[in-house]
């Protein structure tokens, strides 16, 4: 922060000039991921500024995407985006582990209720038939990623809720404890905006972009188990896919 110097004539905010100057060391690499940035306290002293002017530019890079931080420890740079990819079938929980970072959660609800609409058609549900639903914020350390809520019969799982502790992975409770395993899936992909309940959950402004994806999740039977509706942060996320391409081959 020694080496930032602000124009203090300029029409820009100072805590935008700031966050514009972390904003740069991130992308150049000179912060790296999981790097700790500089506190609220050091970016005051450093630069002769309030502590309300530093957490503001703090909180901005937070909404940006490019740090996270965690009570009682400081802001960290963010790593880079999670991609959901199609070529492989990963929980959340995997995706998260598999780029370095922690997977945490903060459950919304978690309770029985009857299935209606595209939850009882993708699961091929009787009228009135019960699902467990399970709704959370996901988060990469402690980076807000995604809203999540799935819906899994309850059927065959029926004493998930006594059993399951909510803020862990489904997938590997669905196979440890009654042998379901999900072995195939299929997921839609699709651009959106944030609701403003999203947003405050996110933490981004409304209206941002945001993933929608509907995955409905299947056993190697092809007896569809779980269908869920995620909402992931745009600046986050990037969807990956491979393509091949066929060539005929001409007499």
């Amino acid at each position: 922060m020694a080496a930032v110097v602000l124009d203090r004539q300029s029409v820009l905010p100072l805590y935008y000039q700031i966050q514009q100057r972390l904003t740069a060391q991130i992308r150049s690499g000179e912060l790296k991921p999981g790097e700790l940035v500089p506190s609220e306290q050091e970016i005051a002293v450093k630069l002769g500024v309030s502590r309300m002017t530093a957490r503001q530019a703090l909180k901005s890079l937070c909404s940006l995407g490019l740090t996270y931080s965690q009570r009682g420890k400081g802001t960290f740079v963010s790593r880079m985006k999670l991609e959901k990819t199609f070529r492989q079938l990963l929980s959340f929980s995997e995706e998260i582990k598999d780029r370095g970072s922690e997977p945490r959660s903060k459950v919304l609800a978690f309770k029985r209720i009857v299935a209606d609409g595209d939850v009882a058609e993708s699961l091929h549900l009787n009228p009135n038939e019960e699902v467990i639903l399970l709704k959370r914020v996901r988060m990469a350390d402690s980076a807000p990623l995604c809203v999540e809520t799935s819906h899994v019969s309850s059927r065959l799982c029926p004493d998930l809720l006594e059993k399951f502790e909510p803020s862990g992975s489904l997938y590997r409770a669905l196979a440890e404890r009654y042998g379901l395993q999900i072995h195939m899936a299929d997921e839609v992909a699709e651009a959106s905006v944030a609701t403003a309940g999203e947003a405050r959950l996110l933490r981004v402004r409304a209206k941002a972009p945001v993933f929608r994806f509907t995955r409905t999740a299947c056993l190697h039977s092809g007896q569809p188990i779980e269908f869920v509706k995620s909402t992931y942060r745009g600046d986050r996320c990037k969807v990956v896919s491979r393509l091949t391409r066929q060539l005929e081959l001409v007499g």
